[in-house]
C-alpha cells in the first residue's frame, strides 16, 4: 500500500540522514520506525522489565551499595 505523507523538514532530513547511515531506502527507514514504534505502544510501559531480578541472589539496593562501596574504595 501507498501512503503520502507530508513531513516537516527536520524529520525529513533525520529519515534522510539514518536511511544513508543504514544503508536503506527513506521508505524502509520510515517502515522500521513504524515498527518500532507500534511494538512499544504495544505494551505497557515497564512490561519488557517487571520481574528481572528476580533470580538475583541480593536485593536491587544490596546491590546498589555494594557497587557504591566499590567506587568509594578506588
Amino acid at each position: 500500500m501507498r501512503t503520502i505523507i507530508e513531513l516537516p523538514d527536520d524529520l525529513r532530513e533525520a529519515i534522510e540522514q539514518a536511511s544513508e547511515e543504514d544503508r536503506t531506502s527513506r521508505a524502509e527507514t520510515v517502515r522500521r520506525a513504524l515498527r518500532m514504534y507500534l511494538r512499544q505502544r504495544g505494551r505497557p510501559a515497564g512490561e519488557e522489565v517487571f520481574g528481572l531480578w528476580k533470580d538475583r541472589p541480593e536485593e536491587g539496593r544490596e546491590y546498589e551499595d555494594r557497587l557504591r562501596e566499590e567506587w568509594a574504595s578506588r
